[in-house]
This record gives C-alpha cells, structure tokens and sequence, in this order.
C-alpha cells in the first residue's frame, strides 16, 4: 500500500529480519483457507457424477451426458459441488466430432472455476438452421447443443449453481385449477390431448413450451404461469 509522505524525512531506519518476517506471514495469516475450482487443482480418483438421458426426433439413439462434480471443502461448512468434466455418449456417431470438441471446451470451462453458469444461456441460445424441434410435453428445443444446455442447466440447479425456477404448490394449485376449468369449457379430456397440455395451445416465449391459453382474457401459460397480464 502506497503512503504519501506530506513532511521533511528527519531520520530512519532499517527494519530488522525478525520484523520485517512479521510483516510477511501477518497477511499471510489473514488469508482464507477455501478452495475454490481453479486450474490447478488435480483431478481426484474418484468424482461424483449424473448422467442425463436426451432423446430427439433428430435420431433413432439417444445421447447420453454425463457431468461429474468435485467436492470442494468437503467436511468443512465451505463445502461446495462444482462441475468438473462432461462426457456425451451415443451410438449415433454422425455428430461425433463436434459433440467431442464441445465436451472438451465445455470440460476446460468447469475447471478454469469462477461463474461458469454463463455456458447454459450461450448453449441454449443456440439455433439450428435446418430448425429444432418438439419434445414430449410440447417444450421447443432450437437445435440439439440448446438440448445439451438444459441437461447442464438441470444439473447445476440439482446442485445448487443455479436456483430452481419450479412452481410453488399456490402457483401450481391455481394453474391446475385454470386447466381443469378450461379444459371443462372446451369438453376436453387430457387423454383426447395430443400432449401435456390442452389442445390449440399457443408456444410460451418464456419456457419455451406449447401451453399458452386464453384465460380470463388473458394468454397465459399453463406450465411456467407467465401472463400477458402481469
């Protein structure tokens, strides 16, 4: 730290050894013993991982990612579960060169540490260009890296990165009230529907899925409870 000195030096002098080892370890002394994921730290034996299923109509097989986690702190009240490494799997092997290189820089990001939450938003705002396509329930999936970055994202609200953005049991009580009421008005029965959700239903700009009804006069999604109406 920089002192600016405002009057005349009259005299000095020269710390001793023992003092001036006292200035180094103080500092030294105040630093925090936590761990955080850096390049440096070594992969251990054993990590603790997930595997997430991914079925598309873009293939007969399914992909199969696999994330595992290092426990940082462990035992301490600092103990944390970060991602370490991502590994995709399938016997579709058209795709798998660029589904290798995406796991190798996806893998370098988790280690390098800091807020890697970023990758979820980068991945899934990705689109294919030959278009995406519906999964089961009716949610619509741009392109098959975006289907991978929701795996992550399900996996780092699993464990903790990330904060759940799933209904309350109010929120959820009252949407099964207004689709039961719909469905009612319309003489619709969920197994006449050809998804999740109720027939004519408009795709929801927020979640992504085709949910979107008209109640109260009002659009309003049956699966995340957006509202045009606030």
């Amino acid at each position: 730290m920089a002192l600016k000195i405002e009057k005349k030096i009259v005299g000095y002098q020269v710390a001793s050894e023992e003092e001036q080892q006292q200035v180094d370890v103080a500092p030294v002394e105040e630093k925090s013993n936590v761990i955080h994921m850096h390049e440096s730290v070594e992969r251990p034996e054993f990590l603790m991982g997930s595997t997430y299923k991914v079925k598309t109509p873009l293939s007969e097989h399914s992909l199969y990612i696999t994330i595992n986690d290092m426990i940082l702190n462990e035992g301490t009240e600092h103990e944390m579960r970060r991602p370490f490494e991502v590994f995709i799997n399938s016997k579709n092997m058209d795709q798998f060169q660029w589904i290798v290189a995406l796991t190798r820089v996806i893998s370098a990001v988790f280690r390098k540490g800091g807020d890697v939450t970023f990758l979820v938003e980068e991945l899934k705002a990705v689109f294919d260009p030959k278009g995406g396509y519906f999964k089961k329930g009716g949610k619509f999936m741009p392109s098959l890296v975006a289907e991978i970055g929701e795996a992550i994202e399900t996996h780092m609200k699993m464990i903790g990165m990330l904060a759940s953005d799933e209904l309350d049991e109010r929120q959820k009580q009252l949407i099964a009230e207004k689709r039961a009421e719909y469905e009612a008005k319309n003489n619709q029965t969920t197994s006449e529907a050809k998804s999740d959700f109720p027939e004519g239903s408009q795709l929801c700009s927020k979640c992504n899925t085709v949910a979107v009804i008209m109640m109260d006069g009002c659009m309003t999604c049956l699966n995340c409870s957006d509202s045009k109406c606030g």
